[in-house]
């Protein structure tokens, strides 16, 4: 079972831009959307991070644009667990919600780093391997 999740947007006005499609920074907050939606189901989001003692910056992101999004349109975005043990890499998947098509797919790389000491992890932190192996 790999483990996933999804949320369900519907594609704001102040989201397009003067061409009448979605501005392309605002993909990048599909997925995070998807991409909390995730942690929650795994219960390690954001509060649950910072309350373990780690942070977990973005260090790397990557979009692949391949149709566009437009004003009104309802989309899916996905957001699935694809490595874990030395980091978190989470790939990334917005498509129409009524035909399926892909609009657009990517992934983005998080690292633990310890909260006191600003140092970063190599290995990831016990709680998100629990935290994995529980949600399995």
């Amino acid at each position: 079972m790999s483990l996933s999740a999804e949320v369900v947007i519907d594609v704001p006005f102040f989201d397009v831009d003067p061409m009448h499609v979605v501005w392309h920074g605002h993909y990048v907050k599909y997925f995070e959307q998807a991409r909390c939606a995730l942690l929650r189901r795994l219960d390690y989001d954001y509060p649950a991070m910072q309350a373990s003692g780690y942070l977990w910056p973005v260090v790397e992101l990557h979009l692949k644009y391949v149709n566009a999004a437009r004003y009104g349109q309802r989309v899916r975005s996905q957001a699935k667990l694809l490595e874990y043990e030395n980091r978190l890499k989470i790939g990334y998947l917005l498509t129409d919600l009524e035909s399926g098509e892909r609009l657009t797919k990517g992934h983005s790389v998080q690292v633990a780093v310890h909260a006191a000491t600003r140092e970063l992890q190599f290995v990831s932190p016990a709680i998100l391997l629990e935290k994995v192996g529980a949600a399995r």
